[in-house]
């Protein structure tokens, strides 16, 4: 039976199925002219052989490259649109990056990273928390918030200090604006080259020292992603009156998990008194330098770092 025949009476079944044999040999032939025409208009953009859905995934991968926050592709002296089309972020600024799911150091939010370490840097007498350190296969990057002037730029001034301490330091454009090279000597007499950055934002100025290939490989993936992430962070400066380059207060790390407990324990603890609860931004908690505790390594979402403490 043809095609069309269903339903139809046995007479007209032959008369039928001729109908719908040329109308399969129509539709053969203008989806062959279709298709040609698609690869002729393919070959002449370079795409030969591209369908609709490689063009519908390749929109999609645009869109959300679109979406995500990058890092310049050339490197400059300044660094004039951070806050707007780069970070690093203040957590008041409209285009930061949602840091629910970040790492709450208190002076700034840490983003997720698959296959990076923390490791945490803290008085050893007073346990209080002075910065963090990143590592990233051969590379790290040492991270610091300071408190800067309303107005003024703090990385100029640092970065003068730098250059008049080290006689061989030097500064050259980077992907955050100028930034020093600074080489190093480390324990067995070593010389590394480290690459130090500062970007200033309302209040803060945030330093990150890079060492390994990210400090000498500018177009290796160890540096891309590292780039990223310290343009990932979110910093929150706080209210406390701090002269500038005090370091801002920080806490030892806080979980989005711990985090949404804590802020689920306040709302709590409001119902119950009928007064409203905020919960303070520096949380405070246990923290001893000479413990080491490690969790484990960030392949996949739920522990997000390597942590040691």
């Amino acid at each position: 039976m043809g095609l069309f025949g269903f339903g139809k009476k046995k007479h007209d079944d032959d008369e039928a199925e001729v109908k719908a044999k040329e109308a399969e040999a129509k539709d053969e032939d203008a989806d062959s002219a279709v298709e040609t025409e698609d690869t002729a208009a393919d070959a002449e953009k370079g795409n030969e052989g591209k369908d609709v859905t490689g063009e519908d995934t390749q929109a999609d991968c645009d869109a959300d490259e679109a979406e995500n926050h990058k890092v310049p592709g050339e490197p400059s002296e300044a660094y004039p649109e951070r806050g707007e089309l780069y970070g690093p972020w203040d957590v008041d600024e409209e285009e930061a990056p949602n840091y629910d799911e970040y790492l709450d150091l208190g002076a700034y939010y840490l983003p997720f990273m698959p296959g990076i370490e923390l490791r945490v840097k803290a008085n050893r007498a007073s346990g209080q928390v002075l910065g963090c350190t990143i590592s990233y296969k051969t590379s790290s990057l040492e991270i610091e918030a300071l408190a800067a002037p309303k107005t003024l730029s703090l990385w100029d001034g640092v970065r003068e200090d730098l250059l008049a301490a080290n006689p061989k330091a030097s500064e050259e454009p980077g992907i955050f604006g100028t930034e020093i090279k600074l080489p190093v000597v480390v324990k067995g007499g070593k010389k590394l080259v480290t690459r130090i950055v500062g970007v200033d934002g309302p209040r803060w100025m945030l330093r990150g020292i890079f060492s390994g290939r990210a400090a000498t490989h500018p177009e290796s993936p160890e540096t891309k992603a590292l780039n990223q992430f310290f343009s990932d962070i979110v910093v929150d400066r706080g209210e406390e009156p701090l002269a500038p380059r005090d370091l801002i207060p920080m806490h030892p790390p806080v979980s989005p998990e711990e985090r949404r407990k804590a802020e689920e324990a306040a709302a709590q603890e409001a119902d119950k008194s009928g007064k409203g609860h905020k919960i303070p931004k520096r949380i405070k908690g246990p923290f001893v330098a000479d413990q080491q505790t490690e969790v484990q390594t960030t392949i996949s979402r739920g522990p997000m770092f390597s942590e040691l403490r």
